[in-house]
């Protein structure tokens, strides 16, 4: 990771359409773990849009679900960076209902890996 899991949370949400990746200072006066973690979600934003899941694979040592689909469906599949106050989102959306159904397999994983305690459940944005 591009920042310090002690000073960030991480939050991963499903929606109808996608879902998202979030992280956020602890502190809302850290601007250094505000600005790393918006670096950090471009370049993952980047990666996952190419095509390149290599990071989740490297923290998780294997492939999490969803990402074999995510990789054959990319073009179908929309990655947007939204700053926030605290830090930044990868919202993940796509109107393809398998690319859809790939998206919430890999959050759910991501929310079970980390601990997260987010609802696995899709919500309204």
């Amino acid at each position: 990771m591009g920042f310090s899991h002690e000073k960030t949370t991480h939050h991963f949400r499903l929606y109808k359409d996608g879902g998202s990746i979030e992280a956020l200072a602890n502190d809302p006066s850290d601007a250094n773990s505000r600005e790393e973690i918006q670096e950090h979600l471009r370049h993952i934003a980047g990666m996952f849009k190419s095509g390149d899941f290599n990071a989740p694979m490297l923290i998780h040592a294997r492939t999490p679900p969803g990402v074999p689909i995510m990789k054959k469906l990319r073009s179908q599949i929309e990655y947007r960076v939204e700053e926030t106050p605290n830090g930044a989102r990868v919202r993940v959306s796509s109107e393809n209902p398998k690319a859809i159904a790939a998206i919430h397999d890999f959050l759910r994983f991501q929310i079970k890996d980390h601990q997260t305690g987010d609802s696995p459940e899709i919500s309204k944005e």
